[in-house]
């Protein structure tokens, strides 16, 4: 019986697609289905569903995880091993992976490994179990999350050991009662993905514990403004962290969309006194943003990056106010790359999503994306498992630091916070003329005559210290421990 159904199946496929392919080659090209694929190859697949989604609804899609596009050319970036010219780093010598955000606050910030978990926000973006999964994974291994433009959620705050709080343009997280309960204090100006665009969620999206955490009425909007409620001039943003830092005690940072006005919008946090800044790229993810606000707005992560460190060292406030990187890092080798560049540390966001998902997307494909199992608004969150997604994110970010400190080796540097500029190699010459990194297409010694105006700019290598940097830092678990 099976052997007669899979014979009639072979059958019926066969004549189908035989009847496809003639119509296919004998009707006319605008009568054809083959019509489409021109279409597809010059409009491209995304933006096709993006332009039928706006025709259908009439307004923007919400695209989730940020723009398709790379902008950053990190795989243009390559590191320097040693062999002779500097030795490698022992393997019995530790590489240290500690970072402290905010050195100058009364109360630093001190992670024991350079990556943090980004700014995504329980309601607006995922849910309270995804939310929680995150703080606990990222408590196993020692570093921050980050609670993104919310009220407090009480259970992310008791799950979090170390908790970076934004104060945000909704006003949920701006009151003394609120971020007097924060590790970190982050002003959230605007996102790589977004830039200081307006947001809105429709009440009808918003369920009770959403209501309760962000203070809103039944039937109320939640709206995220253009501007930081208060601040409409620079003073008053300088007053706010001279505030903020008076009141609490531990760093105050800045939250920004990447531009090419960076240096002009550095210089009035400076002048505030900000412990930190974050930069975040035009790679920069979102629960689901306007597709030409990610695709067609801000600077890239790895240009940001650069011209950031770079005014900091001209203000000679590098090492005093730390610098975070954030936007579409993926990879420990974009995250290495990133904090080579001038980095104190990383963010990660869909990285960190997708890794907390894990195997459990298998629940939802393939009728519904992984996504809906972490999303507020999500059809499956009741079927995440804390547990397992706390696990899987752990395991995730043991295995990026292990791979950092293996690079170091082969630098042989003793602490990921030694790798700089010199340990880096350009393919391009454009590149290696923004970022200062010289160009691996020509020997060193012939750099200068290459661009001589950039004498002086370039960062010699040095000889690690004999021993490992000592003082008492965090520990992150050893990746088989279980998460608590």
């Amino acid at each position: 019986m099976l052997r007669l159904i899979e014979n009639w199946l072979r059958s019926a496929i066969n004549e189908t697609v035989d009847k496809a392919l003639t119509r296919l080659v004998r009707d006319q090209y605008p009568e054809s289905i083959a019509e489409m694929l021109p279409s597809l190859q010059k409009v491209g697949g995304v933006r096709f569903a993006e332009l039928l989604m706006r025709s259908a609804q009439g307004a923007p899609a919400p695209r989730p995880l940020g723009s398709p596009q790379r902008f950053s050319p990190w795989e243009q970036l390559l590191f320097n091993p040693v062999h002779l010219c500097r030795f490698p780093t022992p393997e019995n010598v530790p590489v240290a992976t500690a970072v402290t955000i905010g050195p100058r606050a009364r109360r630093p910030l001190t992670v024991a490994i350079p990556i943090l978990i980004a700014g995504m926000s329980f309601g607006g973006a995922l849910s309270k179990r995804a939310k929680i999964a995150l703080a606990r994974a990222a408590s196993a291994v020692g570093t921050a999350t980050n609670t993104g433009e919310a009220g407090l959620l009480a259970e992310e705050r008791a799950a979090a050991r170390l908790l970076i709080g934004q104060y945000n343009r909704g006003g949920w997280l701006n009151a003394p009662e609120q971020y007097r309960q924060l590790d970190a204090i982050e002003i959230q100006l605007g996102q790589g993905a977004q830039g200081s665009t307006p947001q809105r969620t429709r009440a009808r999206n918003i369920g009770p514990d959403y209501r309760e955490v962000f203070g809103l009425a039944e039937g109320e909007d939640a709206v995220i403004h253009s501007r930081l409620p208060g601040v409409n001039s620079q003073q008053e943003f300088i007053r706010l962290v001279r505030r903020l830092r008076a009141e609490t005690g531990v760093p105050v940072g800045l939250k920004i969309a990447a531009t090419h006005h960076l240096e002009r919008e550095l210089a009035v946090a400076l002048e505030a006194g900000v412990d930190f800044v974050t930069v975040d790229g035009a790679e920069g993810g979102t629960h689901g943003g306007a597709p030409t606000l990610q695709d067609d707005m801000g600077l890239p992560t790895l240009y940001a990056v650069a011209r950031a460190r770079d005014y900091l060292v001209r203000q000679k406030a590098a090492g005093g106010v730390s610098l975070i990187a954030a936007g579409g890092l993926i990879t420990p080798g974009q995250m290495l790359k990133a904090m080579a560049l001038g980095a104190d540390a990383v963010y990660i966001g869909t990285a960190a999503v997708i890794a907390l998902i894990g195997d459990q997307a298998v629940e939802a494909l393939p009728f519904e994306p992984p996504t809906s199992m972490v999303v507020y608004t999500g059809k499956l969150t009741d079927q995440l498992d804390e547990d397992r997604a706390a696990r899987s994110l752990q395991r995730f970010l043991n295995a990026c630091v292990t791979e950092m400190e293996m690079v170091a080796v082969s630098l042989g540097r003793t602490a990921l916070a030694d790798i700089n500029k010199s340990d880096l190699c350009a393919l391009d010459p454009v590149l290696a003329r923004a970022t200062g990194v010289q160009l691996g297409l020509v020997a060193p010694d012939r750099q200068e005559r290459l661009f001589p105006e950039l004498a002086g700019r370039w960062q010699p290598g040095w000889l690690p210290p004999a021993e490992p940097p000592g003082g008492s830092l965090p520990e992150r678990q050893d990746p088989l421990e279980p998460v608590h």
